[in-house]
């Protein structure tokens, strides 16, 4: 009799410690939520230009405003995002350029959004691409 009470007692420490989980994992404030984080681009030549919108939702409760877009070199460029604050549910994009001249090989580049965003993991995207020499014209 001991013993299955003691399994009964384990079980419902158990299960009181799995609904905590549940309960406190809601996160209160803006909460950015990408479609796609990460973006390949594949092969391309030295000097090549290229995009990529992001699209993004606010799945939080309360206004997301984005106040910077911070990039790994010059050779990647944010083009455009929003500067109005986004209501929950709302949705936006972000514009990013990359140009491969001068680079060589796999190329890995990483994007911040600095906002107000109450998760941070959430605030990186990546996108990657495998440059080739450009070949000389012939005369």
């Amino acid at each position: 009799m001991k013993k299955y009470f003691f399994l009964f007692f384990m079980l419902g420490l158990a299960a009181q410690g799995f609904a905590q989980v549940t309960s406190t994992a809601k996160v209160n404030g803006p909460v950015i939520t990408f479609e796609k984080k990460v973006h390949d681009f594949g092969d391309m030549v030295q000097g090549d230009k290229v995009e990529q919108t992001f699209k993004f939702t606010n799945t939080g409760n309360e206004p997301l405003v984005i106040t910077n877009v911070q990039v790994t070199c010059g050779c990647t460029t944010p083009k455009g995002w929003p500067r109005d604050p986004i209501a929950p549910g709302g949705k936006g994009e972000l514009t990013v350029a990359f140009n491969s001249a001068g680079k060589m090989g796999r190329q890995n580049k990483v994007v911040t959004v600095v906002s107000n965003a109450a998760n941070a993991d959430g605030s990186q995207i990546s996108f990657t691409a495998n440059v080739l020499e450009k070949k000389a014209q012939p005369q």
